[in-house]
């Protein structure tokens, strides 16, 4: 059986552990590629007590940030999809207008332009005007937008049940299978 190719980048919104956790819950469904922004390993120190090498670990690669001439950065590589989680602001403004400067959003680029799935974990309240319309042309081009609003009714008692919803909402719209949370409705 083919594992999925997997591209996860976490740029530098709060939330830091929905990238994490996406992460580690691919391990063994997925080939995974990781891509961390310099803004990601700062918030993944300020929001967590891990380190950037134990993050690296659970990828089967790794890029840098401005490693443009990353297979992933092109066209002719292929990857299944790319999750970016949780997704800043300004990245999500840079895949908006197409503005590659970085291999995140020339990754996501890629995504679009191939009609690969592309995951957006936005992590910002309140929305502004400039944010929604972002997220409007985003959704427009392709992409699939996953803000990260836990649900409750599978009554989380711990941050970690929190990360698992997002997680697992992720690897649904990957066709996934996983059991991070209780779906809605009775038992079967």
């Amino acid at each position: 059986m083919m594992l999925m190719r997997i591209v996860v980048a976490m740029t530098g919104a709060s939330g830091i552990m929905y990238g994490v956790r996406i992460l580690e819950s691919l391990k063994g469904k997925a080939e995974t590629a990781l891509i961390m922004s310099d803004a990601a390993r700062k918030i993944l120190e300020i929001e967590t007590d891990l380190r950037t090498d134990e993050i690296r670990a659970l990828a089967d690669r790794v890029h840098e940030n401005d490693e443009m001439d990353a297979p992933i950065a092109s066209g002719s590589h292929t990857f299944d999809a790319m999750i970016v989680a949780p997704c800043s602001m300004k990245t999500l403004s840079g895949i908006a207008v197409g503005y590659a400067d970085t291999l995140i959003t020339r990754a996501a680029d890629v995504c679009l332009k191939e009609e690969r799935r592309l995951i957006l974990v936005p992590r910002e309240a309140p929305l502004s005007l400039i944010h929604i319309e972002n997220l409007l042309r985003v959704k427009q081009a392709g992409a699939s937008i996953l803000p990260a609003s836990p649900a409750f009714y599978p009554r989380p008692e711990v941050l970690d049940d929190i990360y698992n919803f997002i997680a697992g909402r992720a690897l649904d719209l990957l066709g996934i299978e996983h059991n991070l949370y209780k779906r809605w409705g009775p038992e079967e």
